[in-house]
Protein backbone atom coordinates (compact mmCIF):
# COMPACT_ATOMS: atom_id res chain seq x y z
CA UNK A 1 0.00 0.00 0.00
CA UNK A 2 1.47 3.42 -0.91
CA UNK A 3 0.88 6.45 1.42
CA UNK A 4 1.44 9.85 -0.12
CA UNK A 5 1.96 12.63 1.96
CA UNK A 6 3.23 16.51 1.53
CA UNK A 7 6.41 17.45 2.22
CA UNK A 8 9.24 20.37 1.05
CA UNK A 9 12.82 19.31 -0.71
CA UNK A 10 14.70 21.20 -3.20
CA UNK A 11 13.87 21.50 -6.75
CA UNK A 12 17.22 21.00 -7.71
CA UNK A 13 20.39 20.03 -6.09
CA UNK A 14 23.69 22.63 -6.58
CA UNK A 15 26.83 21.14 -5.70
CA UNK A 16 30.08 23.44 -5.61
CA UNK A 17 33.26 21.50 -5.75
CA UNK A 18 31.58 18.52 -5.91
CA UNK A 19 29.28 19.11 -2.08
CA UNK A 20 26.34 20.11 -2.19
CA UNK A 21 25.35 23.78 -1.52
CA UNK A 22 22.78 26.50 -0.16
CA UNK A 23 23.06 30.00 -2.22
CA UNK A 24 22.10 32.85 -0.22
CA UNK A 25 21.54 36.05 -2.75
CA UNK A 26 21.56 39.81 -1.46
CA UNK A 27 21.97 43.43 -3.04
CA UNK A 28 24.38 46.20 -1.90
CA UNK A 29 22.60 49.10 -1.28
CA UNK A 30 23.93 52.47 0.08
CA UNK A 31 27.64 50.98 0.61
CA UNK A 32 30.83 49.86 -1.01
CA UNK A 33 30.29 46.28 -1.89
CA UNK A 34 34.05 45.78 -0.65
CA UNK A 35 32.90 46.53 3.15
CA UNK A 36 29.66 44.83 3.22
CA UNK A 37 31.76 41.70 2.57
CA UNK A 38 33.93 42.82 5.15
CA UNK A 39 31.43 42.96 7.72
CA UNK A 40 29.99 39.82 6.44
CA UNK A 41 33.25 37.93 6.99
CA UNK A 42 33.75 39.23 10.46
CA UNK A 43 29.82 38.61 11.76
CA UNK A 44 30.51 34.47 10.22
CA UNK A 45 33.36 34.37 11.69
CA UNK A 46 31.81 34.24 14.89
CA UNK A 47 28.96 31.81 13.82
CA UNK A 48 29.78 28.34 14.93
CA UNK A 49 28.87 25.26 11.56
CA UNK A 50 27.83 21.69 12.19
CA UNK A 51 30.51 19.76 11.43
CA UNK A 52 30.84 19.20 7.53
CA UNK A 53 29.54 22.39 6.74
CA UNK A 54 31.47 26.11 5.60
CA UNK A 55 30.79 28.81 4.83
CA UNK A 56 32.09 31.06 1.70
CA UNK A 57 31.60 35.14 0.08
CA UNK A 58 31.04 34.04 -3.58
CA UNK A 59 29.74 35.85 -6.97
CA UNK A 60 30.32 39.34 -7.75
CA UNK A 61 32.99 39.57 -4.53
CA UNK A 62 34.81 36.98 -5.56
CA UNK A 63 35.23 38.06 -8.94
CA UNK A 64 36.20 41.70 -7.66
CA UNK A 65 38.84 39.58 -5.31
CA UNK A 66 40.05 38.56 -8.47
CA UNK A 67 40.16 41.80 -10.54
CA UNK A 68 41.65 43.38 -7.84
CA UNK A 69 44.52 40.93 -7.69
CA UNK A 70 45.31 41.22 -11.44
CA UNK A 71 44.71 45.23 -11.70
CA UNK A 72 47.40 45.05 -8.56
CA UNK A 73 50.09 42.71 -10.54
CA UNK A 74 49.95 45.13 -13.39
CA UNK A 75 50.48 48.03 -11.34
CA UNK A 76 53.65 46.47 -9.81
CA UNK A 77 54.46 45.41 -13.71
CA UNK A 78 53.80 48.90 -14.63
CA UNK A 79 56.45 50.11 -12.12
CA UNK A 80 59.29 47.68 -13.13
CA UNK A 81 59.06 48.71 -16.47
CA UNK A 82 59.69 52.53 -15.96
CA UNK A 83 62.34 51.64 -14.11
CA UNK A 84 63.63 49.43 -16.52
CA UNK A 85 62.70 52.25 -19.31
CA UNK A 86 64.52 55.31 -16.85
CA UNK A 87 68.01 52.56 -16.71
CA UNK A 88 67.99 52.37 -20.02
CA UNK A 89 67.67 56.18 -20.81
CA UNK A 90 69.92 57.44 -18.59
CA UNK A 91 72.72 54.31 -18.62
CA UNK A 92 72.71 54.48 -14.61
CA UNK A 93 70.82 52.47 -11.55
CA UNK A 94 70.57 55.30 -8.95
CA UNK A 95 69.74 58.22 -11.18
CA UNK A 96 66.10 56.34 -12.31
CA UNK A 97 65.48 55.95 -8.64
CA UNK A 98 64.94 59.89 -7.83
CA UNK A 99 62.88 60.10 -10.65
CA UNK A 100 60.78 56.80 -8.74
CA UNK A 101 60.44 58.65 -5.39
CA UNK A 102 57.76 60.93 -7.17
CA UNK A 103 55.49 57.86 -7.33
CA UNK A 104 54.61 57.02 -3.65
CA UNK A 105 53.92 60.91 -3.49
CA UNK A 106 51.35 60.60 -6.21
CA UNK A 107 49.98 57.83 -4.19
CA UNK A 108 49.34 60.03 -1.29
CA UNK A 109 47.14 63.08 -3.76
CA UNK A 110 45.40 59.86 -4.95
CA UNK A 111 44.27 58.59 -1.21
CA UNK A 112 43.82 62.15 -0.07
CA UNK A 113 41.43 62.52 -3.12
CA UNK A 114 39.70 59.71 -2.81
CA UNK A 115 38.89 60.33 0.77
CA UNK A 116 38.08 64.05 0.38
CA UNK A 117 35.79 63.33 -2.39
CA UNK A 118 33.69 60.24 -0.39
CA UNK A 119 34.73 57.61 -3.11
CA UNK A 120 36.20 53.61 -2.40
CA UNK A 121 39.21 51.97 -3.69
CA UNK A 122 37.87 50.15 -6.26
CA UNK A 123 39.04 48.43 -9.61
CA UNK A 124 38.34 52.16 -10.72
CA UNK A 125 40.28 53.48 -8.49
CA UNK A 126 43.37 51.16 -9.40
CA UNK A 127 43.07 51.45 -13.40
CA UNK A 128 43.34 55.20 -11.92
CA UNK A 129 46.24 54.34 -10.22
CA UNK A 130 48.12 52.67 -13.46
CA UNK A 131 47.58 55.59 -15.21
CA UNK A 132 49.02 57.70 -12.82
CA UNK A 133 51.96 56.14 -12.59
CA UNK A 134 53.02 56.88 -15.92
CA UNK A 135 51.92 60.47 -15.78
CA UNK A 136 53.49 61.67 -12.59
CA UNK A 137 56.81 60.35 -14.16
CA UNK A 138 56.77 63.49 -16.53
CA UNK A 139 58.09 65.70 -14.05
CA UNK A 140 60.57 64.37 -12.17
CA UNK A 141 61.88 63.55 -15.62
CA UNK A 142 61.59 67.32 -16.73
CA UNK A 143 63.83 68.15 -13.89
CA UNK A 144 66.28 65.36 -13.91
CA UNK A 145 67.18 65.39 -17.52
CA UNK A 146 67.36 69.10 -17.38
CA UNK A 147 69.65 68.95 -14.61
CA UNK A 148 72.10 66.54 -16.22
CA UNK A 149 72.18 68.27 -19.24
CA UNK A 150 73.11 71.64 -17.48
CA UNK A 151 76.03 69.84 -15.21
CA UNK A 152 77.16 68.09 -18.49
CA UNK A 153 77.45 71.97 -19.97
CA UNK A 154 80.09 72.74 -16.70
CA UNK A 155 77.31 74.02 -14.05
CA UNK A 156 77.94 72.41 -10.38
CA UNK A 157 75.56 70.13 -9.08
CA UNK A 158 73.80 72.62 -6.89
CA UNK A 159 73.53 75.20 -9.29
CA UNK A 160 72.16 72.89 -11.59
CA UNK A 161 69.27 71.95 -9.82
CA UNK A 162 68.18 75.43 -9.07
CA UNK A 163 68.64 76.29 -12.06
CA UNK A 164 66.35 72.94 -14.47
CA UNK A 165 63.89 73.24 -11.02
CA UNK A 166 63.30 77.14 -12.45
CA UNK A 167 63.47 76.77 -16.04
CA UNK A 168 61.39 73.61 -15.63
CA UNK A 169 58.50 75.13 -13.36
CA UNK A 170 56.83 76.24 -16.52
CA UNK A 171 56.22 72.86 -18.46
CA UNK A 172 55.35 70.99 -15.55
CA UNK A 173 52.78 73.25 -14.26
CA UNK A 174 51.02 73.54 -18.11
CA UNK A 175 51.25 69.72 -18.20
CA UNK A 176 49.56 69.23 -14.88
CA UNK A 177 46.83 71.74 -15.54
CA UNK A 178 46.28 70.36 -18.81
CA UNK A 179 45.34 67.07 -17.09
CA UNK A 180 43.64 67.96 -14.20
CA UNK A 181 41.36 70.23 -16.84
CA UNK A 182 40.95 66.96 -18.76
CA UNK A 183 39.42 64.67 -15.63
CA UNK A 184 37.44 67.27 -13.83
CA UNK A 185 33.88 66.47 -15.92
CA UNK A 186 34.52 62.91 -15.36
CA UNK A 187 35.25 63.91 -11.29
CA UNK A 188 32.13 65.83 -11.21
CA UNK A 189 29.69 63.30 -12.47
CA UNK A 190 27.99 65.24 -15.21
CA UNK A 191 26.90 61.86 -17.25
CA UNK A 192 24.78 59.69 -16.30
CA UNK A 193 26.55 56.31 -15.07
CA UNK A 194 29.76 58.82 -14.33
CA UNK A 195 29.18 57.67 -10.53
CA UNK A 196 30.76 54.40 -10.95
CA UNK A 197 33.76 55.80 -13.56
CA UNK A 198 34.44 58.79 -11.11
CA UNK A 199 37.57 57.29 -9.46
CA UNK A 200 39.44 56.85 -12.06
CA UNK A 201 39.73 61.07 -12.75
CA UNK A 202 39.94 62.16 -8.44
CA UNK A 203 42.89 59.39 -8.26
CA UNK A 204 44.68 61.23 -11.37
CA UNK A 205 43.45 64.57 -10.34
CA UNK A 206 44.51 64.05 -6.89
CA UNK A 207 48.14 62.38 -7.32
CA UNK A 208 48.94 64.74 -10.56
CA UNK A 209 48.49 67.96 -7.61
CA UNK A 210 50.28 66.47 -5.11
CA UNK A 211 53.16 65.14 -7.65
CA UNK A 212 53.39 68.90 -8.68
CA UNK A 213 53.54 70.62 -5.35
CA UNK A 214 56.37 68.08 -3.71
CA UNK A 215 58.29 66.66 -7.02
CA UNK A 216 60.22 69.80 -7.27
CA UNK A 217 61.32 69.68 -3.22
CA UNK A 218 61.68 65.67 -3.16
CA UNK A 219 63.53 64.54 -6.28
CA UNK A 220 66.28 67.39 -5.73
CA UNK A 221 66.88 65.92 -2.42
CA UNK A 222 67.07 62.35 -3.67
CA UNK A 223 69.26 63.12 -6.62
CA UNK A 224 71.31 64.95 -4.37
CA UNK A 225 72.01 61.89 -2.04
CA UNK A 226 71.98 58.91 -4.91
CA UNK A 227 74.59 61.67 -6.76
CA UNK A 228 76.71 61.30 -3.81
CA UNK A 229 76.10 57.71 -3.36
CA UNK A 230 77.21 57.34 -7.13
CA UNK A 231 80.53 59.39 -6.62
CA UNK A 232 81.03 57.23 -3.63
CA UNK A 233 80.70 54.01 -5.81
CA UNK A 234 83.06 55.40 -8.38
CA UNK A 235 85.64 55.85 -5.63
CA UNK A 236 85.51 52.88 -4.60
CA UNK A 237 85.62 51.23 -7.69
CA UNK A 238 88.68 53.68 -8.90
CA UNK A 239 90.61 52.96 -5.35
CA UNK A 240 93.25 49.92 -5.78
CA UNK A 241 94.85 48.50 -3.00
CA UNK A 242 99.20 48.49 -2.88
CA UNK A 243 99.50 44.92 -4.00
CA UNK A 244 96.70 45.75 -6.76
CA UNK A 245 98.85 48.33 -8.23
CA UNK A 246 101.65 47.55 -10.44
CA UNK A 247 104.82 49.49 -11.79
CA UNK A 248 104.75 50.82 -15.23
CA UNK A 249 107.49 48.73 -17.08
CA UNK A 250 110.18 50.10 -18.65
CA UNK A 251 109.49 51.30 -22.20
CA UNK A 252 112.05 48.75 -24.67
CA UNK A 253 113.55 50.36 -27.96
CA UNK A 254 110.92 52.00 -30.39
CA UNK A 255 110.61 49.74 -33.22
CA UNK A 256 111.06 51.68 -36.61
CA UNK A 257 108.15 52.73 -38.26
CA UNK A 258 107.76 51.72 -42.22
CA UNK A 259 106.67 54.53 -44.61
CA UNK A 260 105.10 53.94 -47.63
CA UNK A 261 106.94 55.17 -50.47
CA UNK A 262 104.79 55.34 -53.60
CA UNK A 263 106.17 53.25 -56.75
CA UNK A 264 108.17 55.57 -59.84
CA UNK A 265 105.07 54.32 -62.68
CA UNK A 266 102.56 56.16 -59.88
CA UNK A 267 104.72 59.15 -59.25
CA UNK A 268 105.32 59.40 -63.17
CA UNK A 269 101.30 59.08 -63.71
CA UNK A 270 100.68 62.00 -60.78
CA UNK A 271 103.46 64.63 -62.11
CA UNK A 272 101.55 63.91 -66.11
CA UNK A 273 98.35 64.28 -64.48
CA UNK A 274 99.44 67.47 -62.62
CA UNK A 275 100.54 68.83 -65.88
CA UNK A 276 104.26 68.41 -65.32
CA UNK A 277 105.29 66.04 -67.62
CA UNK A 278 106.49 66.85 -70.89
CA UNK A 279 105.33 67.37 -74.62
Amino acid sequence: MTTQRRGQSPTQIQRVDRKRSVQVNAQVAGRALGDVARDLRENLAGVAMPPGYRWDVRGTVQQMQAAQAALGGALVLSILLIYMLLVALYESWLYPLAIMFALPVSVGGAVAGLFLTGNTFNIFSMIGMIALMGLVAKNAILLVDYTNTLRARGLERADALIEAACTRLRPIVMTSATVVAAMLPLAMKFEAGAESRAPIAVVIIGGSLSSTLLTLVLVPVMYTYLDSLQNVFKLRHAFKWPWQRTRPEAAGPSEPVPVYAPARGLSTMASIADGDGGD
